[in-house]
């Protein structure tokens, strides 16, 4: 996907204090993201001086598109990018593409799903009608997980590229028989139009397979792992901070999205769940038993082969690096 972006304005914010890569110190982490509250957990450590009691110096950068991502981590520009698991393995990565995987940091549970009209009982309905959705987004894996499960394919169906952002235009079209979208565009939809007595046919909430995982540079992480367990240490802290003062957490992050308490709040409660350190060590697992990210990196892989959004099969053992989180100790976090 592009991304689940919120406002040009906060991508505006974030390009304008991208620095270049030189004289950077071993405890800077240059980090480039989406506008996607899910990595709201990074602002608030940064604002709390989680990072800066464990000794680093934190630096975010808005970006939205991917490439300008992977050509920055190819740089050596940034030091660590976040996106969806589906994402990571996209086209033109290979396995000599620069970024390991060392963490998770939240999971769809209900941000990214398919809407349909009300003539749509069914998955299999779907078949030979006209379907919208943006390329690469995670929905689209949702519906072609969905799909295979029913015996069909995304080439049964007539796919119209669009943009996420006009779901409720494009859906108001009925010619459209559903389109695959994610929040907030797919409530909008939802509640717009009830003459297209609409509903929300497939929804992450029922798979696992939409996880925002932290990505690192693999020649800084060679050479530092240790900052990079500080690092996501400083990440699970401010999640800690969310599970037990959510209004708090909420407060620091509304800001650096342009959004209100009220929004973020919203997002948070319906979108998606953040992991914490408990739940990414299950899902990273150690360099003697791979966590259950590896079943998920290899079910989207495989999706993503099939629908042309990889070209190339990565292995999961090879692009998952569970050292730093085997770094992290539960005092770095709870401290």
């Amino acid at each position: 996907m592009k991304s689940r972006s919120l406002t040009a304005a906060s991508l505006a914010l974030g390009a304008a204090i991208l620095t270049s890569s030189l004289a950077f110190a071993d405890d800077t982490v240059r980090v480039m993201a989406p506008t996607w509250p899910g990595f709201a957990p990074v602002f608030v450590a940064m604002d709390k001086g989680y990072f800066k009691d464990l000794g680093l110096d934190v630096q975010f950068t808005f970006e939205d598109d991917r490439s300008n991502v992977l050509a920055a981590m190819a740089r050596g520009d940034i030091d660590v990018d976040m996106r969806t698991v589906g994402e990571h393995q996209g086209r033109p990565r290979t396995p000599e593409t620069p970024g390991k995987i060392i963490g998770t940091i939240d999971k769809s549970v209900g941000g990214d799903g398919v809407i349909a009209a009300g003539s749509i009982d069914t998955v299999a309905d779907l078949k030979g009608k006209k379907i919208a959705a943006e390329p690469n987004i995670p929905a689209r894996l949702l519906l072609q997980l969905a799909l295979k499960k029913v015996g069909l394919k995304l080439s049964d169906l007539s796919i119209v590229d669009i943009a996420t952002a006009d779901t409720v235009a494009v859906f108001s079209d009925d010619s459209i028989a559903a389109v695959a979208t994610y929040e907030p565009f797919m409530s909008q939809s939802v509640k717009a139009l009830p003459n297209r007595k609409p509903k929300i046919l497939i929804s992450s909430k029922d798979s696992d397979i939409i996880v925002d995982v932290i990505t690192a540079r693999d020649a800084d992480l060679d050479e530092n792992p240790e900052k990079y367990a500080k690092f996501l240490a400083g990440i699970y802290k401010a999640i800690d901070l969310y599970k037990s003062n959510p209004d708090e957490f909420i407060a620091d992050a509304a800001p650096h999205y342009n959004l209100s308490d009220a929004e973020v709040k919203d997002i948070l409660d319906t979108s998606l769940a953040y992991t914490d350190l408990a739940e990414s060590r299950t899902l990273i697992g150690t360099a003697d038993k791979p966590g259950t990210l590896t079943g998920i990196f290899d079910t989207v892989m495989q999706l993503n082969l099939e629908n042309g959004a990889a070209e190339v099969e990565l292995k999961a053992s090879e692009e998952i690096d569970p050292k730093p989180m085997s770094m992290v100790e539960d005092g770095m976090v709870k401290g």
